[in-house]
């Protein structure tokens, strides 16, 4: 009987497995069968009672607390071909008072994060629309804190507009294409110090603090792009390499009504970076940081704008680097603000006195506050998210300004809790997710109370079941080194303790980034679960530099980038190996950008342990990447030969025994297509045979016109040939 009874079950799991759809290519990144719904457009309006979001292509307003629909803000349709609206829109601000919306439509990208734009300003009251700057798109456009006047920036120089009168004023006229810019960063600005905008209105809409990057002794780079013309085109930028000069920057503050500009005294500057501008709540007072070239030393300036002196209220060393992030938030008393350090092993909160004296330690603990979402002042409230429980997992945190009552307020979502706050901190909308869950979005109040749910993707179980996926399982190992490391795995849904499966892994590995949380992985998830259906074990392990586990851990791989992560990622694989269902002799490793770089060194270096690599945009010598990156982690060729010799997969194509895949778009501004050239040499050099792939006219990201498709066709046809 108990056998029948096994018999009929084992049978209906067949029956059912055979009856679940494939995952194909084209479902994900074609068809994008697989898309979880978000709530375009959200804000938290000025109220704090009600959110703006888009739906049906307009701007609409509802209720937190029940959802309803309040009104229609921004009829899109209505406004069709006014003013030179296209009827289409990539984003929305609202001005202080939200009076007057700010549309941004026809996106134009510059590089990987800034982008030109058409520009209109739509009135409310009158329910009229009109255009910002006529002469062509526009960068950066902002509302200054009365709603007044917008600033943006047009060929490399700053404006604003008066939208009272209608009037606008060119502040710089200096700006010029590979040589000076005003009020936005440069290249390596925008990508490694993380904003675009370098610009900033003071409290009181009186003054205009801006960088001015002065790039003409930076070096060039050229890339060719391929049009169906003639000849290629050629597109060159300033791009400082390691060791190369960087632009001279400086900041300046112009003052509306005198209309003139003062340079802001911060001593010497020769390599020197502005990773951050921010104006204190005083319209008198701008706070400037000043790193130095090898980002150990900051140093926050106080600057006078009566008189454009300073002096430094606040510094701080590191024996490593120092990353930078936006988290300094100064306090309405004017005499303390709140910052955030890893001064003591672990990214923590700090309440700081503007002598630079600490107040109080508001977050105590071996783990990282790994957002900071601001200061509730009326209530002496501090929000902000952490990974206290598990490197793998993050919540969302109140604590008092004291240091005093810190409270979980997601204690019971497993996974990745994402917050926003409203203007008044009464409600935030928490996006949860865990690596088998699609994200939910749900309102709470300010002591974690459920509110209502905004979008739960209720329906994307039913489309994860139909499509048989198998569940993402976390695992943990230590090396032979000592050191446990963590990780997770999709087997096959078929799976069998008995057989021996090949191994896929997948990883990024890059300095304080993290690839094994307990959160959805997108697209990528989707991918993965292809390759086991296929008959693989997917597996991905944060080694060594990784986020979420202190300081000493992630900075370890300091001077000597892709040592330790090496010797993790095949540690890894050969824990994997010993895995009793597991082919060991078919173990192969993927990687884009730095995660490529890490797929051509695992396969070079752990040449006896891996069959196969990928490597997409992959960096293959540390002194052809840019100076702010790799400078932080390495310092310079002429201070740390050896860190990049050792580290370098140039310097070890002769050790190629497996299946190598080297895939580059040619019009990476990032990750120059040099690299990919490079590396092809040496491996020719050592007549080792290997497959390529390029993408003329792609960036780092390879995507339009079918070329996502195309690549993930290329790799997945090599996973299923060559692993």
């Amino acid at each position: 009987m108990y056998k029948f009874l096994y018999l009929s079950i084992f049978c209906f799991c067949i029956s059912s497995i055979s009856a679940q759809k494939p995952i194909t290519i084209d479902d994900i990144y074609a068809k994008f069968e697989f898309r979880t719904k978000s709530v375009p457009g959200f804000n938290f309006m000025k109220d704090g009672r009600h959110y703006s979001a888009r739906r049906d292509g307009d701007i609409k307003k509802f209720d937190i607390t029940t959802g309803s629909l309040v009104e229609t803000i921004f009829d899109a349709k209505e406004h069709k071909d006014k003013a030179g609206f296209s009827g289409d829109y990539s984003g929305y601000t609202f001005s202080e008072d939200e009076s007057l919306i700010l549309i941004k439509s026809e996106d134009e990208s510059i590089y990987r994060h800034s982008s030109k734009v058409n520009c209109h300003i739509y009135d409310r009251k009158a329910n009229v629309i009109a255009q910002v700057y006529p002469h062509g798109k526009i960068v950066n456009p902002l509302f200054s804190p009365d709603g007044e006047k917008i600033a943006f920036v047009f060929n490399n120089n700053l404006y604003y507009k008066n939208l009272k009168n209608n009037n606008i004023t060119q502040i710089t006229t200096d700006g010029s294409v590979n040589k000076i810019i005003n009020g936005m960063s440069d290249w390596v600005y925008e990508e490694e110090f993380g904003f675009t905008r370098a610009f900033y209105w003071s409290p009181d809409s009186k003054k205009i603090a801006f960088i001015r990057f002065d790039e003409s002794q930076v070096p060039q780079f050229t890339m060719q792009l391929y049009n169906d013309g003639m000849y290629p085109t050629d597109q060159t930028f300033k791009y400082p390499k390691v060791g190369e000069k960087n632009a001279e920057v400086s900041a300046l503050i112009y003052d509306i009504m005198q209309g003139k500009s003062a340079k802001a005294d911060l001593g010497d500057m020769a390599d020197m970076y502005i990773p951050r501008v921010k104006w204190t709540t005083d319209a008198n007072q701008l706070c400037v940081f000043k790193m130095n070239r090898h980002q150990n030393h900051l140093q926050l300036y106080l600057v006078d704008v009566k008189n454009a002196k300073s002096n430094v209220f606040y510094e701080e060393k590191n024996k490593y680097y120092i990353d930078i992030t936006d988290d300094l938030t100064f306090l309405k008393d004017g005499k303390s603000f709140v910052w955030s350090s890893e001064k003591e092993g672990y990214n923590q909160l700090y309440l700081m006195g503007m002598d630079g004296k600490q107040k109080a330690k508001l977050t105590v603990g071996d783990y990282d506050v790994t957002q900071f979402y601001g200061v509730d002042e009326k209530n002496k409230k501090v929000y902000f998210q952490a990974a206290e429980k598990s490197p793998m997992e993050k919540h969302v945190f109140s604590i008092d300004l004291d240091g005093k009552n810190l409270t979980n307020l997601t204690p019971s979502l497993i996974g990745t809790n994402n917050a926003q706050f409203s203007s008044t901190f009464d409600y935030f909308s928490n996006n949860h997710s865990t690596i088998n869950t699609a994200p939910t979005y749900v309102v709470y109040d300010r002591s974690g109370k459920k509110i209502r749910t905004i979008e739960d993707n209720v329906n994307y179980g039913k489309i994860q079941e139909s499509y048989g996926v198998s569940p993402v399982e976390f695992f943990s190992f230590t090396t032979s080194e000592n050191v446990k490391l963590n990780g997770w795995m999709i087997k096959p849904r078929d799976f069998n303790p008995t057989r021996k499966y090949p191994v896929f892994m997948t990883q990024y590995s890059g300095p304080g980034s993290q690839s094994v949380t307990d959160s959805w992985k997108g697209t990528g998830y989707w991918w993965n679960q292809m390759i086991a259906q296929a008959g693989y074990i997917v597996v991905c392990v944060d080694g060594r530099g990784t986020g979420g586990r202190g300081e000493e851990f992630e900075k370890m791989t300091y001077l000597q980038l892709g040592h330790y992560e090496t010797i993790d990622q095949i540690e890894a694989a050969k824990y994997m190996g010993n895995q009793s269902f597991v082919d060991k002799e078919r173990i192969g490793i993927f990687g884009w950008s730095y995660g490529g770089y890490m797929s051509s060194l695992c396969i070079l270096k752990g040449n006896d342990v891996f069959k196969a690599a990928i490597a997409v945009a992959p960096v293959t010598n540390w002194k052809w990447y840019d100076s702010v990156y790799t400078e932080r982690y390495m310092r310079t060729t002429a201070e740390n030969a050896k860190g990049y010799a050792d580290n370098s997969p140039v310097y070890f194509a002769d050790r190629l025994k497996g299946n190598y895949l080297l895939v580059h778009g040619m019009a990476d501004d990032n990750v120059h297509f040099q690299h990919a050239v490079e590396m092809a040499n040496a491996l020719i050099k050592a007549n080792k045979q290997f497959d390529t792939y390029y993408y003329p006219n792609r960036n780092h990201g390879i995507y339009g016109d079918n070329a996502t498709i195309h690549l993930y066709t290329k790799m997945t046809n090599f996973i299923l040939e060559k692993i």
